[in-house]
């Protein structure tokens, strides 16, 4: 009779959990999402350690020819993208791309119009956020200010009645895992913007999820901070091996954070890459205009890998193969160009760069001091842009005398160009 009791009464604690649900008001669904019922180890997971094996697995989160509209707007337009476990992958585009409402639709907050979410291998398209697997950073936060930081921590494990005893253990080694380790007393109002983001990170990963989806946690943070926060949370999501999304606009913080970069465009996937990739290997002229800083000049194809810019002749490999006389868009990085020289007088002609480069010569227009780089504004009459900019360090101006007014002779490195044929 006791043994069935106790049957009985398990079965019932477990009822109460898979039918728990958090509080339907917008600002408490949205703190805690994920309700994933598992014992709790505050420690990396086993996975931690790819295997060769795990190359060309089933993804952990997989979308598949997602569509999402708001009326007459199309907001996303037929995502396809495959996210491996313990990768942490940013969407990173400019605002009203529509990385926000990506991630949205990942963690249920907004429904697709079409396509499919699946997760772990499970289509979890049509569930309810509470009833997916993840923990949610988001912009703002959204700590609850009437409770006390340990509180905020243990606000999900609470709401699946988990025992006190087992809860208190699990706030504390988050704190400590967070750096919070004697606040869990403290109130929002007394922590600072980074102390409040680590309490928003605890709390996202005190259910174990699976996903940790950051919608731009670190905007609201200044320079320093966020810089010391980011490789903080990075070195967490790597110990953890947890699966991670996060949405930035910043991308500085996606080349530093991401193991992959989606770059997305008026509702579209643009290219999806290493942040090495992106950078070096762009696969849109948006791409190559959008990630850092690139001049975007005009060019002719001759055949072969061959174009004509600015009156030289240049042989670029990685050129598209085009009729000869059809127009290419080039896009030149800043410090892809190697300054000559620079005199008061304009130079009598132009020798070849060593390496064979062609030498193009303009006025110095303006120097941007920018601290570790110096940003060189170069006026060039045979380009039909004219206005280029180069990236030198402030020991080359001081050295080569670089100022406003005076003539300048650069070399262009030709196989680090970025071209594309030119469209309509």
């Amino acid at each position: 009779m006791d043994q069935a009791l106790r049957r009985q009464e398990r079965g019932q604690e477990v009822s109460d959990r898979e039918t728990t649900r958090l509080p339907v008001e917008q600002s408490q669904t949205e703190l805690t999402a994920s309700v994933r019922d598992t014992s709790y180890a505050f420690e990396p997971s086993s996975q931690g350690q790819r295997s060769g094996s795990e190359e060309g697995c089933t993804p952990f989160l997989e979308i598949r020819h997602l569509h999402k509209s708001f009326g007459s707007f199309t907001a996303l337009q037929s995502i396809n993208l495959q996210i491996r476990r313990g990768e942490l992958v940013c969407f990173l585009g400019p605002s009203g791309c529509g990385k926000t409402t990506l991630l949205r639709a990942i963690a249920g907050l907004e429904a697709q119009t079409a396509g499919e979410i699946w997760q772990d291998g499970k289509n979890i398209s049509n569930l309810p956020a509470s009833q997916r697997d993840y923990g949610i950073v988001f912009q703002s936060y959204a700590l609850f200010p009437n409770l006390t930081v340990a509180d905020n921590v243990a606000y999900g494990l609470v709401s699946q009645r988990q025992p006190k005893a087992l809860v208190a253990q699990k706030v504390q080694s988050l704190l400590d895992t967070v750096g919070l380790s004697v606040s869990g007393g403290k109130y929002p109002a007394q922590l600072s913007g980074g102390q409040q983001q680590r309490v928003a990170l605890a709390r996202a990963l005190a259910m174990s999820p699976g996903l940790l989806l950051l919608d731009e946690p670190l905007s609201a943070l200044d320079a320093t901070v966020r810089v010391h926060l980011r490789n903080e949370i990075r070195a967490l999501q790597q110990r953890l091996y947890v699966t991670t999304i996060m949405v930035t606009h910043d991308q500085e913080e996606a080349m530093a954070m991401a193991d992959r970069v989606v770059v997305m465009n008026h509702g579209v996937v643009e290219q999806v890459g290493t942040p090495r990739d992106i950078y070096q290997r762009p696969a849109t002229p948006f791409v190559a205009n959008f990630i850092g800083k690139a001049n975007k000049l005009q060019a002719l194809a001759t055949g072969n890998g061959g174009i004509t810019l600015a009156g030289h002749k240049l042989y670029c490999p990685q050129a598209p193969r085009l009729l000869p006389g059809q127009g290419l868009d080039v896009y030149l990085r800043p410090e892809d160009c190697s300054v000559h020289d620079c005199t008061a007088l304009p130079p009598i002609g132009s020798a070849p760069a060593p390496n064979g480069s062609p030498v193009l010569t303009g006025v110095v227009e303006q120097l941007e001091f920018l601290g570790p780089v110096c940003i060189v504004h170069v006026d060039v009459q045979r380009l039909a842009e004219r206005h280029v900019q180069l990236q030198l360090s402030p020991a080359q101006c001081v050295q080569l005398d670089i100022q406003p007014g005076r003539w300048l002779q650069f070399s262009i490195h030709a196989q680090q160009l970025k071209i594309f044929a030119q469209t309509a």
